[in-house]
């Protein structure tokens, strides 16, 4: 996918099957009802998240965490969105790998951005544990940041070891 409105679509796409999901756990689990997925690996856990990623904030006090999170996170989505715009273009050098990562970020923290303006919050639902370690519960949006973050950093890497070569 080459094309500038196809990346842009699936950031729209990201953002809105992260807000399908949280609207699916919100209406059919529980606060905190724990549904076995993958037993040992994987729960649905409806819990709430009033501060950024693993609870950072959560102490503070709701409208300073709100304006604070949110204006970090328009920030940082319209960064994002800037430079997926301009690796889109035309005469761009950036590889597949990048644009389509840009557009996991961006599609993430809209959804997320999202949750934090309509709810001061976002909801969190995946549950991942192996033996005795637990991560912190997360979602859909997350979950795209971090796969886009990877791209990105292998990306880069790649492009690195290219240039070295020549």
């Amino acid at each position: 996918m080459r094309s500038r409105e196809g990346h842009f679509l699936l950031a729209g796409g990201v953002a809105a099957a992260d807000r399908l999901t949280k609207w699916l756990v919100e209406t059919r689990v529980a606060p905190w009802e724990s549904i076995a997925v993958a037993p040992g690996l994987l729960n649905i856990v409806h819990s709430k998240n009033r501060g950024a990623a693993f609870g950072l904030f959560s102490e503070h006090s709701d409208a300073w965490r709100t304006a604070v999170l949110v204006g970090v996170s328009g920030a940082v989505g319209l960064a994002v969105a800037v430079m997926l715009w301009q690796a889109t273009a035309a005469d761009s050098k950036e590889s597949r790998w990048m644009r389509a990562a840009l557009a996991l970020v961006l599609g993430g923290a809209a959804g997320n951005l999202y949750d934090r303006l309509r709810f001061g919050m976002v909801t969190d639902f995946l549950d991942l544990h192996w033996r005795s370690y637990h991560w912190h519960t997360f979602n859909l949006a997350d979950s795209a940041i971090t796969a886009g973050a990877a791209l990105i950093a292998l990306d880069l890497w790649l492009s690195r070891r290219r240039e070295a070569k020549t």
